[in-house]
């Protein structure tokens, strides 16, 4: 009879990684892990060895959006104390991040053990599932416990925390393999299909209906329903808007794609939603973004649909007028099924988009004009559409920061309008947290090596997390950053220009930081630009130079239309 092997328990953990079929795994490799360390290097699994631990979260939660595969972020105690801003972001999007934590020792656990914190409770509120394992045999029963919460139904971000004695203990390497289920692999995700009955109802408030729009948001991401969108949108001649701060749905070159749901940002969407008879909203949640589905966002005349692929999701969304448990893609294949079409009603959203970009691109004409004119410095919106200009199709954009976002929310719907077919665009999620942008770069080039991926940030942004530029040196991952340098948290000191009773602005500037330099130093390519005719050729030479590369670029300061109207709404109310 043969001796039984044993492993440690965190080896246990690695191999439960790999048979799930995890591809990226991100950390800052400290002594409370070392065994899932090993057994990642024994399962010849990738690890990236980030500079902190929140760039691990923020690469993992990157690797998930872009792949809608779930990946691992590996911290110690402290480093998941670390990490819990990546944690925030992952669950305002829905991201199904695996965060593990090498924690304290059991054993002596409430006694004040060597870097002892709870971070199960700390996880808690931030993740769909979080647990302690108590016990070795019972490791990979918890990783299949976490994935299936992680990815099924609506999805998000899970943590799991495994005490160090129990991490660094040996095992049988079949531990708690003897009990079902005997194949933990990754299986595909039980989908939800709608009740005949509740779906024939909406298809026949459909029929009835002259004028609808779809507003699509997480869960058809998620569901990679994307496609039959699409393809539902543009033969029914249904117009399409996205909810704001979501992984885009629609290409903004899509001829069913109009723009966000967002009053402030693309005015058109209130034009079409007010006059709408019937509202589709899939994948979302009736939000602060979408006024909890009341007036005067959605009218009290408009008939309100949410469908949602998990009863989780339905319960935000009790404010429908109709409620529909079903997988948005099928739905759509349910919506491909009907006979009406609504040109004329599609044709007016496409005419009103087409003025809004025409309207922006005479302003940020004359203004560029202006700028030249009097030496000012560039525009933030004649930047996003300047780097562009220098993009090729499929190639992939981010934005980071708070005016430098919203601008270039703006001006992807302008050059999509024109024809840009960018592969894909990343940016921070619900909770708006700033320093995502170069994780998310990252994320983006390392799962398309073969495309060019630039990153416009904000100086506050970068600041927030440009640390993790580390790390494209590190895995020879070159990306093209865009620093939109103002000198400041602009966001901010416009809201308090507007707000103080002194019209000034307070604790937001920054010094001249030299961006570019701080590339070079690294290894990369670095260059100082003030003018905007100047942008161009750097930026040629930047994606010549295959290496990753800063444009430090000197703009200055406009306040976006969100930010003007967010800090008028704060000025009247208490609350938001």
């Amino acid at each position: 009879m043969s001796d039984v092997q044993k492993i440690r328990g965190g080896q246990i953990l690695a191999r439960a990684f790999k048979e799930k079929g995890v591809e990226n795994t991100f950390t800052l490799a400290g002594g409370f892990c070392n065994p899932a360390l090993e057994g990642f290097m024994e399962c010849q699994m990738s690890v990236v060895n980030c500079p902190h631990e929140q760039v691990a979260g923020h690469l993992a939660d990157g690797h998930t959006r872009v792949s809608r595969k779930p990946a691992v972020c590996l911290v110690g105690p402290e480093g998941f104390a670390n990490a819990v801003p990546a944690m925030l972001e992952a669950w305002g999007e829905r991201s199904p991040v695996i965060f593990v934590t090498g924690s304290s020792t059991l054993k002596r656990q409430g006694s004040g053990g060597f870097k002892e914190i709870d971070d199960v409770a700390i996880a808690a509120p931030l993740t769909k599932y979080s647990v302690q394992i108590t016990d070795g045999e019972r490791i990979s029963e918890f990783v299949d416990r976490a994935w299936t919460a992680a990815t099924t139904g609506y999805p998000g971000p899970v943590h799991l925390a495994l005490p160090v004695d129990i991490m660094f203990s040996s095992f049988d390497e079949k531990a708690g393999r003897h009990e079902r289920p005997f194949n933990r692999s990754d299986k595909p995700v039980p989908r939800a299909w709608p009740d005949p009955a509740a779906l024939s109802h909406i298809m026949a408030l459909i029929n009835q209906s002259e004028r609808p729009i779809i507003i699509g948001g997480h869960g058809v991401w998620w569901s990679k329903s994307e496609s039959k969108l699409e393809a539902a949108a543009t033969t029914l001649r249904i117009p399409v808007f996205n909810v704001p701060y979501n992984q885009k749905l629609l290409g903004e070159e899509s001829e069913a794609y109009m723009g966000l749901a967002d009053f402030h940002q693309y005015h058109p969407s209130k034009q079409a939603i007010h006059e709408a008879d019937l509202i589709l909203m899939v994948g979302c949640r009736l939000d602060n973004q979408m006024n909890f589905g009341n007036p005067p966002f959605i009218p009290e005349h408009s008939k309100l649909v949410c469908i949602n692929g998990s009863h989780e999701e339905l319960e935000n969304n009790v404010g429908a007028d109709v409620q529909l448990l079903s997988d948005p893609g099928a739905f759509f294949d349910a919506l491909t099924t009907v006979s009406k079409t609504w040109s004329n009603w599609f044709d007016l959203q496409r005419e009103r988009r087409g003025i809004w970009v025409n309207e922006w691109k005479t302003h940020i004409a004359e203004e560029t004009a202006t700028d030249l004119k009097e030496g000012r410095k560039m525009h933030p919106l004649q930047l996003g559409l300047d780097v562009q200009a220098e993009m090729a199709d499929g190639d992939w954009l981010v934005f980071d920061g708070g005016n430098t976002h919203f601008w270039n929310e703006i001006g992807v719907n302008m050059a999509g309008w024109d024809g840009k077919k960018l592969g894909g665009i990343m940016h921070p999620g619900n909770y708006s947290l700033l320093g995502v942008g170069v994780a998310f770069a990252l994320s983006a080039k390392n799962l398309n090596p073969n495309k060019n991926v630039v990153l416009i940030t904000g100086d506050g942004a970068f600041l927030s997390g440009g640390l993790s530029i580390e790390a494209a040196f590190q895995e020879g991952l070159p990306i093209i950053v865009v620093v939109d340098n103002n000198g400041g948290l602009d966001c901010i000191s416009q809201q308090q220009e507007r707000l103080f009773a002194n019209g000034q602005h307070f604790a937001t500037d920054f010094r001249d930081i030299p961006f570019h330099a701080m590339f070079e130093g690294l290894g990369g390519h670095g260059e100082l630009v003030t003018k905007r005719e100047e942008f161009a050729p750097a930026m040629q030479r930047a994606l010549a130079s295959g290496k990753t590369a800063c444009l430090n670029v000197k703009c200055r300061g406009v306040i976006s239309p969100i930010v003007a109207a967010t800090s008028d709404k704060r000025d009247k109310a208490s609350i938001e």
